[in-house]
């Protein structure tokens, strides 16, 4: 239970805090620039896209009720395959945007404002929040169905989420200071490997419907000597890598702990085993270089760009900028 608590907490922290940063730097840029009076529109981005991660986990955790078995795990697998491109996308998006993410949001309010369209505003509070909203949905459910503890992975989401909401509202009041390249380091690190344990368990789901050949198909190598699935390099390639479940029983806190942290399982495919090792290695590789070219030097901080309004806030800086960005004002942000 515990394991499954931090590791939803921590996604739920590492996602709701990107979304929190990304929110809180297009209520700042709008209070500089004087333009409270569209905040409410922004809002109501904010609120649909929120709305639209609650109704696709509503659809994931009822809808698939009155499906065959095969139907779920068919569903199951291919949702879980697309969670981890879309979790392996977000992670290098925010590595590779970090530096640029205030310029880039602030770049779409200017031109939001300069058409006057209604209804652009709430498009970028939408879209800003809903891409971590889907991601966080998917990853979540794929959690719960992977360690069969609903009520514990949705409290650590729950609780991670309020947490990022906290943190937020802390960054931006400037109460506290956090080194977001740190933060996204590591959290982006750990959910390489979150992900890993997710592709594991997606085909997991695809060989229990038989879309892939596995022990639950008639592939299945057989131990002629007990006539079941065999086990190890004879049962290579769709068989058992490995049965540990004598040592660690499926349902145990170690067996918890362990699929938690890096996504073992006791009893896993050779196609699991496959995938899981060859995500981490290439990801892993990928995520580290792009860690090291991005250098010692901190990048421009979403921390300090929320906060940046106490700063800003002066009579000469509200009057150095119009309520509305001309168009030469939108090619220099």
């Amino acid at each position: 239970m515990l394991a499954t608590l931090l590791a939803t907490f921590l996604i739920g922290l590492r996602e709701g805090l990107e979304a929190a940063l990304v929110v809180g730097i297009l209520v700042a840029y709008l209070t500089r620039l004087g333009r409270r009076d569209v905040l409410p529109r922004l809002w109501a981005g904010v609120g649909l896209a929120v709305v639209l991660a609650l109704g696709i986990g509503a659809i994931l955790t009822f809808g698939s009720y009155s499906l065959t078995f095969e139907a779920q795990e068919l569903i199951g697998g291919g949702l879980s395959l697309l969670t981890v491109a879309m979790v392996t996308w977000m992670i290098f998006w925010m590595q590779r945007t970090a530096r640029t993410l205030k310029k880039s949001l602030e770049g779409g309010i200017d031109r939001a404002l300069a058409t006057g369209g209604m209804w652009a505003v709430v498009v970028i509070g939408f879209v800003s929040v809903a891409r971590e909203g889907i991601e966080t949905t998917l990853l979540l459910w794929s959690m719960v169905q992977s360690f069969d503890d609903a009520p514990s992975a949705l409290l650590g989401a729950l609780l991670g989420l309020a947490a990022a909401v906290l943190l937020g509202w802390l960054l931006a009041r400037g109460m506290v200071r956090l080194n977001l390249r740190v933060f996204f380091t590591w959290t982006g690190a750990f959910l390489v490997v979150v992900a890993a344990g997710v592709l594991a368990y997606a085909l997991h789901d695809l060989q229990e419907a038989g879309a892939l050949p596995g022990p639950f198909t008639a592939a299945a190598p057989i131990d002629p000597v007990t006539g079941t699935v065999a086990v190890g390099w004879a049962a290579f390639p769709f068989g058992w890598a490995f049965d540990a479940s004598a040592a660690i029983p499926p349902r145990s806190p170690l067996a918890a702990i362990l699929q938690a942290t890096v996504g073992f399982m006791p009893q896993m495919t050779w196609l699991q085993v496959i995938a899981w090792a060859v995500y981490i290695v290439v990801v892993g590789f990928f995520f580290i270089r792009g860690v090291t070219r991005s250098g010692p030097a901190r990048p421009a901080s979403a921390a300090s760009a929320v906060a940046e309004p106490a700063a800003s806030t002066s009579p000469k800086a509200a009057s150095a900028r119009p309520a509305i960005p001309t168009s030469a004002q939108q090619g220099a942000v």
